[in-house]
């Protein structure tokens, strides 16, 4: 029996040894994977400070006389709708003073 239990031993050192070269030879492998792959290269460049700031400007400027115009309209728009708002009420009080007043008076004299 021993040397059985020395043949599974002896079984069981040599996998481990077949698992550790696998290993390192897998690990090897690996390590060359990686050394062979280069690293994409970009140029970079910084851009001209001058046109974004160029350019930032103008968006800003324009984006400003966007919201005044919008203001503008607005402020109109409000004035306008406050003085037909002021016909109307005028308008309104108007003829039902006459409906009230006028017309009685016109109706008794015939």
């Amino acid at each position: 029996m021993s040397s059985s239990e020395e043949q599974q031993k002896d079984l069981e050192r040599r996998e481990r040894e077949l698992r550790k070269r696998e290993t390192e030879i897998r690990l090897r492998e690996l390590e060359s994977e990686i050394n062979e792959k280069e690293a994409k290269y970009y140029k970079t460049y910084k851009p001209k400070v001058e046109e974004s700031k160029g350019k930032i400007w103008k968006k800003q400027a324009i984006l400003g006389l966007k919201l005044f115009a919008l203001g503008v309209a607005v402020f109109a728009a409000i004035r306008l709708a406050s003085i037909v708002a002021g016909f109307v009420i005028v308008g309104t009080l108007g003829f039902i003073g006459y409906k009230l007043f006028i017309e009685s008076k016109i109706k008794n004299k015939k």
